[in-house]
């Protein structure tokens, strides 16, 4: 069985049982998966049920002609790997077959080689298509409206001034601390702007090492550093006609700034190692938790880069100026999980008063992952106070608000954060991860940052681990 056979599936339909009992026999022979049939009800049937890689279809069958079973996978999305057959004659037939969809045609008799190169070519054509699809549902952006939650007169100016925004084109510079949403924001930007239906393409600024983020910022040729194999196409051509999110902008090095300013400024760029120009139409969303003109004065920051971006400037409250969204969040997440988790939670209205008076350093994505902790862990259908982080705990048994100078560091919070989850788990270090939504050796790093020092899994001295009791 060769690379180019393994593993295809092919659905051959046809009536005449000498043909197709040569040709099943044949295509078996060098290494295809065949399903032979002889009607136009059975080649549905089996359509549905086996899902082939390419249909080899007669357009003349006992039952129903080869168009209608054509329109009929069609409704399925699988006519993209349908070769039509025909032996009569019947070429207009044919042609209005692959307008319906299908791939090619042939005609009977055809040696094995015509009908095996037209299924290889088929084959290649039908995952083209399947990755066009892919591209297109990884870097569209899905409707962010439900992602959105909040009632107070804060979240609603925010709400008014991204659509104004939206419908502008113009570049603009989302502020605010971590966890507040600003990706959410951004894609509602490109969501109701004119480009609604074009790519939304995500960098992340902070990520990478400067030489690996201008490679996937702006690709690279074959050759241009070690290990650069073959050519790459950057984020800048994938989001031609549509929306970059430049996030954490601010993380950048000055020689990227560099390189953002002349494509906002020219809409031009080279690939790392090319010498060709390359044209592109985007508009640039960017996003920071730094202090922009903080960083100017100390030079960290481009001056001209930043008032290029700051066309318009949309500015997220943290989560503790605007409280009176708490309670729709809350609810909103508990909803998501418990489809999530298959389970069916509400907060008790203790829990909720927690959940109102606590300051959330970490903003909107620290509430989700206490959402999503309570609700996995929570014993029984009512979220209650102990079901909640301890930090959350304590700032309940504290009287008031917790004043600016008593707010936790952000080492604090994810030393109590993390401790939690382990207490919740009975120190499991796998589980804790999974439910941090983090890989092991993340949450391994975790752990270290917060003040827990703690070997990397792999190393050979990790501490053992204590299964939580049943």
């Amino acid at each position: 069985m060769t690379g180019s056979t393994k593993g295809v599936r092919v659905l051959l339909v046809d009536d005449d049982d000498a043909f197709r009992r040569v040709m099943a026999s044949e295509l078996t022979r060098r290494g295809y998966g065949v399903v032979a049939v002889g009607s136009g009800r059975e080649a549905v049937e089996q359509a549905a049920q086996i899902t082939p890689d390419v249909t080899l279809l007669d357009l003349r069958l006992p039952d129903m002609d080869g168009i209608a079973v054509l329109e009929r996978l069609r409704e399925r999305n699988a006519s993209a790997g349908v070769v039509v057959l025909t032996g009569h004659g019947t070429i207009d037939t044919a042609i209005r077959a692959i307008r319906l969809g299908a791939y090619d045609y042939l005609e009977k008799p055809c040696p094995i080689e015509k009908l095996e190169m037209a299924i290889q070519k088929t084959c290649e054509h039908a995952r083209l298509v399947r990755r066009q699809r892919v591209l297109e549902d990884s870097y569209t952006a899905n409707s962010v409206a439900s992602e959105l939650v909040g009632t107070g007169p804060a979240f609603s100016r925010l709400m008014e001034n991204v659509a104004r925004i939206a419908k502008t084109d113009s570049t603009t510079l989302i502020l605010g601390e971590t966890g507040v949403g600003k990706e959410v924001v951004a894609k509602l930007l490109h969501a109701q702007s004119p480009r609604s239906e074009a790519p939304f393409v995500v960098v992340d600024c902070a990520a990478l090492h400067e030489e690996l983020l201008q490679s996937e910022i702006f690709g690279h040729e074959k050759g241009a550093f070690t290990g650069a194999a073959r050519q790459k196409h950057g984020l800048f051509e994938v989001a031609h006609s549509g929306t970059i999110f430049l996030d954490e902008v601010g993380d950048a090095s000055l020689d990227i700034q560099a390189k953002l300013l002349r494509v906002l400024e020219t809409g031009r760029f080279r690939r790392l190692g090319g010498t060709e120009e390359i044209v592109v139409d985007v508009r640039i969303i960017a996003a920071t938790n730094r202090d922009l003109r903080q960083a100017m004065s100390r030079q960290h920051f481009r001056e001209d880069l930043f008032y290029r971006l700051s066309t318009f400037t949309v500015e997220i409250p943290p989560l503790r100026e605007r409280r009176e969204d708490i309670r729709a969040l809350a609810e909103h997440f508990v909803t998501q999980f418990n489809v999530r988790f298959a389970v069916s939670r509400h907060l008790s209205d203790e829990a909720m008063q927690a959940l109102e008076q606590y300051s959330w350093p970490g903003n909107v994505r620290e509430l989700i992952h206490t959402i999503e902790q309570a609700v996995a862990l929570c014993q029984g259908d009512v979220i209650g106070p102990d079901d909640l982080p301890a930090a959350l705990q304590r700032s309940r048994e504290s009287p008031g608000h917790a004043s600016a100078e008593a707010l936790p560091t952000l080492q604090e919070v994810y030393h109590r954060h993390i401790q939690s989850v382990l207490d919740k788990v009975g120190g499991n270090r796998a589980q804790a991860a999974r439910l941090l939504g983090v890989s092991e050796r993340t949450f391994y790093r975790l752990l270290k940052r917060s003040g827990q020092d703690s070997p990397e899994p792999g190393s050979g001295t990790e501490a053992p681990q204590h299964k939580p009791e049943s």
